[in-house]
């Protein structure tokens, strides 16, 4: 693997993370035929990685800032569509909470990385 782009990028990392498990819980027979939620939320989820790679490939800080906070909402998106799987019992609550305390660590990175670029620009 690269490690000189966007791919050292701690939070993308994580992201790549969350990305696998959420495809392998979405990949479960008791999830799997829900597809409009199995679509939103691998959507949700790869929306995270892929706007931290994007934001990276941009031209300025504050660009890169922008698609670093498209990606914190899209954790809080799978944030929410984690609850419905649970609510709705495609997934055990051991499981949600392994994936939601992803999400949210996945979250605090990219806002510790906003705050970073941030206090650099001024």
């Amino acid at each position: 693997m690269k490690n000189n782009g966007f791919e050292q990028i701690i939070a993308w990392q994580k992201a790549r993370q969350l990305n696998f498990d959420v495809y392998q819980i979405t990949s479960t027979p008791s999830f799997s035929n829900d597809f409009a939620l199995v679509n939103q939320i691998r959507r949700a989820s790869i929306s995270i990685s892929s706007n931290i790679a994007e934001g990276y490939g941009r031209k300025s800080t504050k660009e890169f800032t922008y698609f670093l906070s498209v990606a914190k909402a899209s954790c809080f998106e799978l944030k929410s569509q984690l609850y419905l799987a649970l609510d709705v019992k495609y997934i055990g609550q051991d499981t949600f909470e392994e994936i939601y305390s992803l999400a949210d660590e996945v979250s605090k990175t990219i806002y510790g990385l906003i705050k970073h670029l941030e206090n650099n620009e001024q």
